[in-house]
């Protein structure tokens, strides 16, 4: 492997720890509880800011990032994510919702110009038959950062089992490594010093105009690859509500919270991986590939949330909080909870891994694959916004809330399985046209 600053890999590894920082620790937070908090209704509606955002600052991050780079792009972004972990410190002290909720907003600011960046740089600088590898070296690292921020969630506050705030110190630990992760993003190379070992460049397209950019990201609206995406795009962060606050932050007590997220974010890890497996192998073409992968996180979704339903019919919204334990109770109340919520987490990020590996298999060029990644955390947390606010208003059934969820993931079906059976071997824009290059705005563009 090429261990070089400037390599492809090297790069993404850079990004992954970014990421294992910032929306790594965010991850942690957000899935005890919607932040960690008894009034869940405060972390719910600065999530529906924070999406609602998100969803504009996504489509528009390709511009940004075309623009300024992934440095500044990803360092401006990184910064929202301290103030918004700050503005749950302050609530313990202040109970000033407004300014969670308006802290919300800017992370979704914030978050669209990151996780833009980052999926263009996570798509066009591995060769083609290394994406899905890739993409799953830069999930393991990422979600190691939930993991991390789980467990030292789960240290401070491995004694309260009743409902109660999150402690002080969880959030300061955070805001530290968030404010870590963010100065990470000086030492990013510019795209233009970014070569394979064999010394290619990774393909850069000139940024137009403002104008010409925002018509370019416009046009993805009626390009059919993107539009038959849209539902998968919109699900695959559709279930975070269901999943952090109704399952984990209702059923199981604080300190099992802060537990399962362990366990979540690990199986995040080993979804990734077995997925990128699969994706990258060798020996059959690209279409057969992805019909595999299609067919394989299909199987898995479909298993997982019908045991869902079962666990679901347990307890209801007019349910006392059941706050199930695991020393308490042990394995008996517990095992099957925890293994189902493990499932969540395992299916989540092979949903994810896919949706990048068939974007990345549409182009290689950095330019481009940034107004797709943009495109796609836009629809997605179009999705997660509505979805946050079902949640937050209190009324809807949770067993409407899961069918909702389910249903969403099964109507992402007929338009990925219409783009995977055109797959082509090799991206349009494989073989970069020869000419004469140079260096402008961190990027090559021909003369």
């Amino acid at each position: 492997m090429d261990f070089r600053w400037n390599s492809p890999l090297a790069q993404i590894i850079a990004v992954g720890f970014i990421c294992f920082c910032c929306p790594g620790m965010f991850n942690a937070i957000n899935s005890i509880n919607a932040g960690g908090q008894i009034d869940s209704k405060v972390g719910q509606n600065a999530n529906v800011a924070l999406y609602t955002c998100f969803a504009i600052f996504g489509v528009l991050g390709g511009a940004i990032h075309n623009k300024l780079g992934p440095k500044w792009t990803i360092l401006i972004g990184g910064s929202t994510y301290v103030l918004y972990i700050g503005s749950f410190l302050a609530f313990n002290h202040t109970k000033n919702a407004a300014f969670t909720i308006t802290a919300g907003g800017i992370l979704g600011v914030g978050a669209g110009m990151l996780w833009t960046a980052q999926g263009a740089i996570m798509m066009a600088y591995p060769r083609e038959n290394d994406k899905g590898k890739f993409i799953s070296i830069f999930w393991a690292i990422f979600n190691s950062g939930a993991v991390v921020g789980s467990i030292i969630a789960f240290i401070i506050n491995k004694d309260i089992v009743e409902p109660r705030n999150l402690e002080d110190p969880t959030y300061i630990a955070f805001m530290v490594i968030m404010a870590i992760g963010a100065l990470i993003t000086l030492s990013l190379a510019p795209p233009s010093t970014v070569t394979h070992d064999n010394g290619d460049h990774i393909q850069i397209q000139k940024f137009p105009s403002w104008s010409g950019e925002l018509v370019a990201v416009l046009k993805l609206f009626l390009d059919w690859r993107m539009i038959v995406l849209i539902p998968m795009f919109m699900s695959s962060n559709w279930f975070y509500p269901y999943q952090n606050s109704t399952v984990n932050g209702f059923y199981f007590s604080l300190r099992s919270q802060s537990f399962n997220s362990i366990f979540y974010w690990l199986a995040q890890i080993g979804g990734s991986w077995a997925i990128a497996t699969i994706l990258d192998h060798d020996g059959v073409n690209r279409r057969t590939r992805g019909l595999w992968g299609l067919g394989i996180i299909t199987i898995g979704f479909v298993a997982t949330w019908v045991g869902g339903i079962f666990f679901q019919k347990g307890y209801t919204m007019a349910s006392a909080k059941p706050s199930a334990d695991f020393i308490r109770d042990g394995g008996a109340g517990y095992a099957g909870p925890i293994i189902l919520y493990i499932f969540y987490g395992l299916n989540d990020a092979a949903w994810q891994t896919y949706c990048y590996w068939l974007m990345g298999a549409l182009s290689n060029d950095v330019t481009v694959l940034s107004r797709y990644a943009g495109f796609y955390k836009g629809i997605q947390s179009a999705g997660a916004a509505i979805a946050w606010r079902i949640n937050a208003l209190g009324t809807v059934p949770f067993m409407t809330e899961l069918i909702i969820c389910f249903a969403m993931l099964v109507a992402s079906i007929p338009g990925a399985l219409f783009l995977a059976l055109r797959l082509k071997d090799h991206s349009d824009d494989e073989v970069e046209e020869k000419g004469e290059y140079e260096e402008k705005d961190g990027g090559r563009v021909e003369a």
